[in-house]
């Protein structure tokens, strides 16, 4: 799967600023209750994303996560994907001990994990190209990040789907 068929160019923050991981979740879990005006959204995202986090990591290491979570279906029927890109690091405890800079959370509805599961590993792949990285980080808009999920997608592309 595309990283664009689960991002939306609403869903990217470039330029933020957090004091901590814990601020990070709250954050994803504000944006996302946002989004879908669903007053039990923010709550339940948080507990979910901080629990999930308990479980193990979500560092991918080079200074960029991947907070996930499964999300109760009352909140979305749809996975939700939010990307930021940070103004300065925060300490991750991630297991390279660098600071994260980039993230990519995804939280699913608990009905569709495993089809998602095939998705992680391709996302991980794409989301830890140090091309890509280097361009997450070097992008001065959201909009230029989009660009580099666009670019990114079309260069996984087969020949077959660049001509449709």
């Amino acid at each position: 799967m595309k990283i664009t068929e689960l991002l939306s160019p609403e869903n990217i923050r470039q330029g933020v600023s957090f004091s901590s991981k814990k601020r990070l979740f709250e954050s994803i879990a504000h944006f996302v209750e946002e989004q879908i005006l669903a007053e039990q959204g923010e709550q339940a995202c948080f507990e979910c994303l901080f629990e999930r986090e308990k479980l193990g990591n979500s560092s991918l290491g080079n200074g960029i996560a991947m907070p996930k979570a499964k999300i109760p279906v009352t909140v979305s029927d749809k996975a939700i994907a939010v990307f930021m890109q940070l103004n300065n690091p925060i300490d991750y405890d991630a297991f390279d001990g660098k600071p994260v800079d980039l993230i990519f959370a995804l939280l699913i509805p608990e009905n569709q994990c495993e089809t998602y599961i095939p998705v992680l590993a391709s996302l991980i792949e794409k989301l830890t190209d140090k091309n890509v990285l280097k361009q997450l980080r070097s992008a001065k808009s959201a909009d230029e990040i989009w660009q580099v999920f666009e670019i990114s997608d079309r260069a996984e592309s087969s020949p077959e789907e660049v001509k449709e």
